[in-house]
């Protein structure tokens, strides 16, 4: 369910997110270990463009399943982006 929600939201969750903001939801994906150091960096380094970070890290937590996905949303909805959960 939550992996067909992001799936939904990808693009534009890749126009209106901001780099900023992208590596505060790596960073709390990391803490909660549903990324790994490596997983992190190569969002963030083989992807030039926000909108290629944002929609990168969307397919990596979308591949590992329904929980990772809903502590993605609910990351982006009650800790970091509330203005943008709305919106998406």
């Amino acid at each position: 369910m939550a992996n067909k929600e992001l799936a939904r939201v990808r693009g534009r969750f890749a126009d209106k997110e901001s780099k900023a903001m992208i590596k505060l939801l790596l960073d709390d994906l990391l803490e909660d270990k549903l990324l790994n150091d490596g997983e992190t960096g190569s969002i963030l380094e083989d992807n030039s463009n926000k909108a290629d970070k944002a929609r990168a890290l969307i397919n990596v937590i979308k591949k590992k399943g329904d929980r990772a996905s809903r502590k993605l949303i609910t990351n982006i909805e009650k800790k970091r982006d509330p203005n943008l959960y709305s919106e998406l």
